[in-house]
């Protein structure tokens, strides 16, 4: 496998996956501007953003579907419930909200795009209160990982998602929140990710 990567980015979620499963690949450190935006890496991902993964013949180049590639790819490592596991819902369930009314919501909340009554219909986290809502009653029921006893690619996803916003203020500190990144936080692959100067 060769990663697309770059030190400053949410390709730390990637570096959070493979050290919870124990792997490495081959590393491509891109640059912004340059090399992310250059004609060969475009035909991998034509965002022009990292991370990107390729396995093959396979392209990956959505975060969560990295997290989620990678938990099937090494199934034998338990960073996804099975199958037939009741759980595998609430796995997905997580992954899909984040990755996207939530993320959509919080962009539009930074960029001050907030829609009006008549619009919330239009879009799928309605307004920013009602995602909120979600992701802290959601975060109630952790105990004390999404999934319940079981770390998965959901945790590595959602928690460094919630991390990251927690650290440029652009979340409120809910106590909610804070016990389950606060539990994340005792993980090596947590903290070695998000250590100063790392």
């Amino acid at each position: 496998m060769t990663f697309y990567t770059h030190p400053e980015s949410r390709s730390r979620v990637v570096d959070i996956m493979l050290a919870e499963l124990g792997i490495d690949c081959e590393r491509v450190q891109l640059e912004y501007g340059t090399s992310m935006k250059a004609p060969e890496y475009l035909a991998i991902n034509p965002f022009g953003k990292v991370p990107a993964l390729v396995d093959g013949e396979v392209v990956i180049y959505e975060l969560a579907a990295i997290c989620a590639y990678l938990a099937d790819k090494y199934a034998d490592k338990g960073l996804a419930p099975a199958l037939n596991d009741p759980k595998r819902g609430l796995y997905y369930r997580w992954l899909f909200m984040v990755a996207g009314p939530w993320s959509m919501a919080t962009t539009d909340q930074v960029l001050g795009a907030t829609p009006s009554k008549e619009q919330e219909g239009f879009v799928g986290y309605g307004n920013y209160e009602t995602a909120l809502h979600a992701l802290i009653s959601g975060l109630s029921e952790a105990n004390p990982y999404l999934c319940g006893e079981q770390f998965t690619a959901a945790d590595v996803f959602v928690g460094s998602h919630l991390m990251y916003m927690l650290s440029f203020q652009r979340l409120e500190p809910h106590p909610v929140i804070l016990r389950y990144t606060d539990n994340l936080k005792q993980r090596p692959s947590f903290q070695a990710a998000f250590a100063p100067n790392s």
